[in-house]
């Protein structure tokens, strides 16, 4: 007779619905950076060739696509507990490890909240600006700043509740 271990339970709805949105990041950071190497790569020959004319509006659109491409870089890297956190203490108790994590998630959250807060500001001040070359909406650059923090807290919250079952006794 073979003695089996319970299964785990299904992931909740919410930890269904962040796994989605995080694919949704991981995807729209390789659609980003392949999107980025265009203005570059256009940038480059027509500085060093005579083959294409030299366009001005390349070096605009790639600061708005390196924006957004550190952007949710970024995002994909709170979620995967890969950017802003450092593993500096040794491997010994689960329990003291995620009150560590804890310590460095809650600072994060911090950050994220001062990037809502003075995001969405900074949205509010380029809402009816455009940009000099492309003539783009400045909030479209803008609220990447927002829309990271969000996202941020929405990992974190998620992170933040297992390191608190981990500390109270129970799984993760």
């Amino acid at each position: 007779m073979s003695v089996t271990s319970p299964s785990p339970p299904p992931p909740s709805l919410w930890r269904r619905f962040t796994a989605a949105y995080a694919m949704f990041l991981s995807g729209l950071l390789a659609v980003a950076v392949g999107l980025l190497i265009i203005p570059v790569s256009l940038q480059i020959f027509s500085r060093y060739t005579a083959l294409i004319p030299s366009y001005i509006w390349t070096e605009e659109m790639a600061r708005f696509m390196f924006v957004w491409t550190i952007m949710v870089g970024a995002m994909v890297g709170v979620r995967e507990s890969t950017h802003f956190e450092v593993d500096v203490w040794p491997h010994s108790n689960p329990r003291i490890n995620a009150v560590g994590r804890l310590l460095g998630r809650i600072g994060v959250l911090v950050a994220a909240s001062v990037f809502i807060w003075a995001g969405i500001k900074f949205t509010e001040f380029a809402w009816n600006r455009i940009s000099e070359l492309a003539e783009l909406p400045l909030w479209m650059i803008h609220v990447a700043w927002p829309f990271a923090g969000v996202t941020w807290a929405v990992f974190l919250g998620e992170q933040i509740l297992d390191d608190l079952r981990i500390i109270s006794g129970r799984r993760a």
